[in-house]
C-alpha cells in the first residue's frame, strides 16, 4: 500500500512544479506527486512499493547516491543526466536526492528537466521570432504575387502556340509560379492571423470535429484512436483557431507517416501542476493537456529542436509555416505547445489555460 505524504504537507506537496519522489528503504517508491504522474505516465497506486529503478532510469549509479545522501545527511546533485522511463524518449535534467529531516529511512527525489524550460522559454519568446522573420516576407508578399500573375498569364498564352519540349517548359512555369503563389498565400495569412476571440470551448468537440475531417481527407489512410478524459473542463481559447492548430497537427502526422499509413493517438488529460511563468511574476496554469502521437519515422535531430520556427521544414518542397502557425496560435492563447519524437513515436503536446474563475459564464461555445 502507497505510503501518503503527512496531511499538513498534502497542499505543498501537490503543487510542487517538479515530479518529486519519496523512496523508502529499499529503493522502494512510497509516494508520488502529480508531476511525478504525469512525467511517468503512471498512476500513484500503479507505483506503489515498485523499485524505483523499474519506474525511472538514469544514467547514474541511484544505489551509491541514496547510500551517500543516508550517510552523510545531505543533498546530492546528479546534474545532466539522462532520465526516461522505458516509454518515452530520455530527456536531460538535474537530480536532487535529500534526506528527510524526520525520517532518516526515507529520501526524496526531485527531477527538473531542463529541456521543459527551454521550451517554456521558446512558448514565450516565439511570437517575437515568428515576427521578425515573418515580417518582411509578408510586406514583399503582395509586391511579389502581382508580376506572378503576370508572368502565369503570360506563360499561358506562349503555351497556345507550342507543342512537345516547349510546351513542358511554359507547362512548369505555371507550376512553379503557382506554388510560390501559394507559399506568399501561406506568408500572408501567417502574418494577418487575428487575435483570439477566447471563450469557453469544449476540447473534445473539437477534437472530434477535426478528427473526422481528418479521417475523410489527409488521414484517411491512418488508424486515428481516441484516449479522452472525460472529466475535462471547457479551456479558455478560440474555437475556431483551436481546430486550425488541431488539423495542422493532423495533417503534419499523416504526412510524416507517408502512404503507407499508421496510428494517430488522440489524448486529453489534466495536469495541475503545469505553469507558465509570466515574466518574474508566478505564472498561469495551463492544466489542460491535449497530445496528438503518431507512430512514424520522427523528427530528424536537428531539426527537432527548432520545428516551431518559420521556414523550418523536414519535408520536400515544404514551407515550414505549418507548425510556426501552431505555434504562433497556442502562444496568443497564452498556452504552451512542445514535441518529444524519436524513430516510432512522436508527440505534439498542446497545454491550455482553462476558462478563469471570474469569466461571466462557464458556458461552452457551440
Amino acid at each position: 500500500m502507497i505510503r501518503t505524504v503527512p496531511p499538513a504537507d498534502e497542499t505543498l506537496w501537490a503543487s510542487l512544479p517538479v515530479p518529486a519522489l519519496l523512496i523508502g528503504p529499499g529503493g522502494l517508491i512510497e509516494a508520488v506527486n502529480p508531476a511525478a504522474e504525469v512525467f511517468l505516465n503512471h498512476s500513484a497506486r500503479s507505483m506503489a512499493g515498485a523499485p524505483v529503478d523499474e519506474r525511472l532510469f538514469i544514467d547514474a549509479p541511484l544505489d551509491e547516491a541514496f547510500a551517500r545522501v543516508r550517510a552523510s545527511r545531505a543533498a546530492v546533485f546528479l546534474n545532466d543526466v539522462h532520465v526516461g522511463t522505458g516509454e518515452k524518449a530520455p530527456v536531460q535534467c538535474n537530480v536532487q536526492i535529500g534526506p528527510l529531516a524526520d525520517d532518516p529511512g526515507r529520501l526524496l527525489l526531485m527531477i527538473e528537466a531542463r529541456d521543459i524550460a527551454d521550451r517554456l522559454g521558446r512558448a514565450q519568446s516565439v511570437k517575437r521570432a515568428a515576427k521578425s522573420a515573418i515580417g518582411m516576407s509578408e510586406m514583399l508578399a503582395h509586391e511579389i504575387k502581382n508580376p506572378l500573375a503576370g508572368i502565369t498569364g503570360a506563360a499561358q498564352l506562349l503555351s497556345m502556340g507550342l507543342k512537345g519540349d516547349d510546351l513542358e517548359l511554359t507547362e512548369l512555369i505555371v507550376a512553379e509560379s503557382r506554388r510560390i503563389v501559394k507559399l506568399l498565400e501561406q506568408v500572408e495569412q501567417f502574418g494577418n492571423l487575428r487575435p483570439p476571440e477566447c471563450r469557453a470551448v469544449n476540447v473534445h468537440d473539437v477534437l472530434d470535429r477535426a478528427r473526422r475531417s481528418a479521417a475523410v481527407g489527409f488521414a484517411a489512410h491512418m488508424h486515428i484512436r481516441e484516449d479522452y478524459d472525460p472529466s475535462l473542463p471547457p479551456a479558455w481559447a478560440d474555437r475556431d483557431q483551436l481546430l486550425q492548430v488541431f488539423l495542422n497537427l493532423l495533417k503534419n502526422a499523416a504526412e510524416a507517416a507517408g502512404p503507407g499509413g499508421g496510428t494517430l493517438h488522440l489524448r486529453t488529460f489534466y495536469d495541475h501542476a503545469l505553469r507558465l511563468r509570466d515574466g518574474d511574476g508566478p505564472g498561469h496554469a495551463l492544466p489542460l493537456q491535449v497530445e496528438i502521437i503518431d507512430d512514424g519515422p520522427g523528427l530528424p535531430p536537428d531539426l527537432a529542436a527548432d520545428v516551431f520556427e518559420p521556414f523550418v521544414s523536414g519535408r520536400e518542397n515544404g514551407t515550414g509555416l505549418g507548425l510556426a502557425l501552431v505555434s504562433k496560435i497556442i502562444s496568443d492563447h497564452a498556452g504552451w505547445i512542445a514535441v518529444e519524437s524519436v524513430p516510432g513515436r512522436t508527440v505534439f503536446r498542446v497545454s491550455l489555460p482553462r476558462v478563469p474563475k471570474d469569466t461571466a459564464t462557464d458556458r461552452e461555445s457551440g
